[in-house]
């Protein structure tokens, strides 16, 4: 029987593996985008209805979050438009909410879904920084790094079923699943890591991201530096959680803020 079980296994994970044209690379993906976002738009409304959502209209800080969004979010176009590939994320309907809470944390649904807790600001520290780790969580969600967590954790746990038979017939454990996958509502030990792959590739395109946005991506280092110095010696902040930092992750950010200087224009005053 265990024997049939891996076959089948295999097989289903032959058949979904897929190309991401934004990272290049094939990917193991169970669930259609817009499967995911009609799950993403349905916890994203419910996450927000649980949460102290602070308005751009009353705070600079949720206005640089917007600003800032919206950027990342032309920069997505600009570079498949330059790439001259086609963008399969232009039907995206973005949106970005600045969310009161001590989390040091951002995050990405699919459909451009995106979340920035205050706790963050004040480790960001400016406008770059924070455009640093937008690019970051933005591109997870491009790269369609959920989806792959979310595969994984469906067939260990669910046998890969449908998504639509999974919310119908285990909505609880099909929600966690969900929301573990990009990060959301969970503790440490609860979490499907990012694979070191996933990392260094939300460092490398969102740099270029970032950079495109008009941003300077040398402000990676110190940020990701700040972030360390954090974890020094006790439990990590949120982003933390999910984004292992380490000397050899700061070198090579350090390789990837340098190669996206050739995509940045600082933005006009």
């Amino acid at each position: 029987m265990k024997k049939y079980i891996l076959i089948l296994s295999v097989a289903i994970m032959a058949l979904a593996c897929t190309k991401n044209t934004f990272v290049n690379r094939s990917e193991l993906n169970l669930y259609s985008e817009a499967e995911l976002q009609q799950m993403a738009n349905t916890e994203y409304k419910s996450t927000l209805a649980k949460s102290r959502v602070v308005s751009p209209s009353v705070s600079k800080d949720a206005e640089m979050v917007t600003r800032v969004g919206n950027r990342i979010a032309n920069a997505v176009n600009t570079y498949f438009r330059d790439k001259k590939i086609d963008n399969p994320y232009k039907d995206y309907k973005w949106e970005f909410n600045l969310v009161d809470d001590k989390q040091v944390n951002a995050w990405c649904m699919p459909g451009g879904k995106v979340v920035v807790y205050t706790g963050l600001l004040p480790v960001a520290q400016n406008e770059a920084a924070l455009a640093v780790v937008m690019g970051h969580e933005i591109t997870h969600a491009l790269a369609q790094h959920g989806n792959e967590r979310m595969s994984q954790g469906m067939l260990q746990q669910l046998g890969g079923v449908a998504l639509s038979v999974a919310v119908a017939n285990k909505p609880a454990e099909t929600q966690n699943i969900f929301m573990s996958a990009y990060g959301i509502g969970t503790t440490v030990g609860g979490i499907l890591p990012f694979s070191r792959k996933q990392e260094l590739e939300a460092d490398h395109y969102g740099l270029i991201l970032c950079a495109v946005a008009g941003y300077n991506p040398r402000e990676a280092v110190p940020f990701w530096e700040r972030m360390q110095k954090m974890s020094s010696g006790q439990e990590p902040p949120e982003l933390l959680s999910t984004h292992p930092s380490d000397e050899t992750r700061i070198e090579q950010v350090k390789k990837y803020s340098e190669e996206a200087m050739k995509y940045y224009k600082p933005m006009k005053k």
